[in-house]
């Protein structure tokens, strides 16, 4: 049975695009005259979640009073992080209020319109300790390409202008006990410090998707969101 919780990393500071948004936390960027989160937690309603844990931290009080405990028929909780824990780090401590045996997890300032079943599918199939989305795309020469065996992860390496491959599309399905094992003394990030050492210790597996994705995290990027997520139907 797939889980029905999820974590979001919703801390960003949103740095790159005070140009365009005012002093917010970055999920909280308008598109369309909504918050980027709203439409975020509407693919996750639509996917049959129906509890999210929120990992904040800068300007948190704008996403609490918004959203509050619950949001139509998702329950919210909320880790509020005190100081800047990283990817890696925000996801560990918010894996301590995770109630199931495995949850989705994902970043508050993208959105993959992925089908979360098919990954769920993936990580039942293989007995995987984590699963993620990786999606296929013709230049990875701005991204680290993903190095697969069949479905299974096996590697990382730098990605070459013009080459074709998958890279990290940032939708993971983890097991909860292999969270709340990740030493957490110092803040990191989970995609860089943490997944190259996953996939020599544990079982992580690979769902392949082309579906739409977009970054809200730079002036261009949240420009083209105000027609393309709409357009989405969310």
């Amino acid at each position: 049975m797939a889980p029905r919780e999820a974590v979001v990393l919703a801390g960003g500071f949103g740095t790159r695009l005070r140009s365009e948004v005012a002093d917010l936390p970055k999920p909280m960027a308008p598109v369309s005259g909504r918050p980027f989160l709203e439409y975020l937690l509407s693919k996750l309603e639509s996917q049959g979640i129906d509890r999210v844990i929120l990992s904040v931290g800068y300007r948190h009080e704008a996403i609490m009073q918004h959203f509050g405990d619950q949001w139509r028929n998702m329950s919210i909780e909320y880790f509020v992080e005190e100081e800047a824990l990283g990817t890696g780090g925000g996801l560990v401590a918010a894996f301590g209020l995770v109630k199931g045996g495995s949850a989705f997890a994902l970043n508050g300032d993208t959105l993959l319109h992925a089908d979360f079943m098919a990954l769920a599918q993936t990580f039942d199939d293989n007995q995987a300790d984590l699963a993620m989305f990786v999606r296929e795309i013709e230049d990875c020469g701005r991204y680290g390409r993903c190095e697969l065996d069949g479905d299974r992860l096996t590697g990382f390496s730098e990605g070459r202008p013009d080459q074709a491959g998958c890279i990290n599309a940032g939708v993971y399905l983890a097991r909860t006990d292999l969270m709340r094992a990740i030493p957490n003394a110092a803040p990191f990030s989970f995609e860089t410090d943490y997944l190259p050492q996953a996939v020599r210790d544990h079982r992580v597996h690979v769902t392949r998707t082309s579906a739409d994705f977009i970054d809200i995290g730079v002036p261009d990027s949240f420009k083209l969101a105000q027609s393309f997520i709409p357009a989405l139907g969310l």
